[in-house]
């Protein structure tokens, strides 16, 4: 998993709440075995037709928001199936932090298991950014080891993380690297059941 402990990035505002983790992406797209290429699939049914056009009345692909790496979401967000296809479509897609008032608690711990910054905010303040980037030019700047949010006009916002969360994503620790961090307890409690001692 790559570490991050900062991140600046276009707002992408989805004006939307409960969005489950079908409607991130798709089962019929669950079929890849790797983690990666399911971004071009993300939201896939409120982006395209069934033909394949896009849809005039989801502006996620309009020029604007080309680059956008901080989702703003409604409340909820990640519900549904516990799916982790869901936070690698995201990733993928470039997403790399997402702000919403609340998350779905499956999604909430496989999103930070695959690197992804989650932050819950007021609904009110959620609302104001929303509105804020519709123009494609608003910004946020993340900074997960002080807890600040910097908008575009320089205004700071204080955020809570789980301590826990937070050290994984700044060392950019997986669950497979925190196991490794104790090899040693864990090598010697095999040698010592090899020779029998207890």
């Amino acid at each position: 998993m790559e570490a991050i402990s900062k991140h600046e990035g276009k707002v992408y505002p989805l004006n939307r709440s409960n969005v489950d983790t079908d409607q991130i992406i798709p089962k019929q797209f669950l079929k890849r075995i790797e983690r990666t290429g399911f971004g071009q699939f993300v939201f896939h049914n409120w982006r395209f037709n069934d033909d394949g056009s896009k849809r005039e009345d989801f502006d996620m692909d309009e020029p604007k928001f080309d680059g956008a790496s901080v989702l703003v979401a409604g409340e909820n967000f990640g519900c549904g199936s516990s799916r982790e296809h869901a936070p690698w479509a995201l990733l993928d897609y470039g997403y790399k932090v997402i702000i919403a008032p609340g998350f779905a608690d499956i999604f909430y711990s496989n999103a930070f298991k695959n690197g992804i910054i989650l932050i819950k905010m007021p609904e009110e303040q959620v609302a104001e950014w929303q509105e804020q980037s519709k123009d494609g030019e608003f910004n946020l700047s993340v900074d997960l080891e002080k807890q600040k949010i910097t908008d575009s006009s320089g205004k700071t916002f204080n955020f809570e993380i789980p301590a826990y969360h937070k050290e994984k994503l700044i060392n950019g620790w997986d669950d497979i690297a925190l196991t490794l961090l104790n090899e040693e307890k864990i090598t010697a409690f095999e040698e010592r059941g090899l020779l029998g001692i207890r």
